[in-house]
């Protein structure tokens, strides 16, 4: 009786210690590795908000301001027949910008759009609330939306870093053109 108390309270420690061990070791992941990779994401993320001077904003964030009918101008960075006209969050109007940072503006980089565009649809309050998204973290179009809107005087400008992927990844509907 005893033995088997020792084996069942055995079992039961294993059990426990099983199931509070990290076994991204065994799966190909390494866990310092990983946080690695995050530490580099996350400091990135940081350093484009810092040079564009704007603010972030979450998924559950925005899908809030959406829910409660906020006043904001919602742009999506994306290119409009590959991303935007397939799905794009609900009240988002397209601009295209580029991938790598635009220090200054080349409109073979925004679809042939120039600034004063740019500038027409963002609106003449420059305190209006602006957020940006567009793909996902690592996507920097929005980074390039956002610095140009704060370049512009835009005072309360907004990147959604997590963009459509995290819009979608949260369940919330999207909107598409026919």
């Amino acid at each position: 009786m005893e033995k088997r108390k020792f084996l069942s309270s055995m079992a039961w420690i294993c059990v426990f210690l099983m199931s509070a061990v990290d076994y991204s070791f065994a799966f190909g992941g390494n866990k310092f590795e990983k946080e690695v990779e995050k530490e580099t994401a996350a400091v990135k993320l940081l350093r484009e908000v810092q040079r564009g001077d704007y603010n972030v904003i979450t998924t559950t964030e925005l899908q809030e301001m959406i829910s409660q009918r906020k006043e904001f101008l919602l742009i999506d960075t994306m290119p409009y027949e590959a991303s935007y006209k397939k799905n794009h969050i609900p009240t988002a109007k397209q601009f295209l910008f580029p991938i790598a940072e635009m220090t200054e503006w080349n409109q073979t980089e925004t679809d042939n759009k120039t600034m004063q565009e740019f500038e027409q649809l963002l609106g003449p309050d420059k305190d209006k609330k602006i957020i940006v998204y567009c793909g996902f973290v690592k996507c920097t179009r929005s980074h390039n939306g956002a610095m140009w809107a704060r370049k512009l005087g835009y005072t309360n400008v907004y990147r959604h870093p997590g963009g459509i992927y995290a819009w979608k990844g949260a369940g919330y509907e999207v909107d598409k053109l026919n």
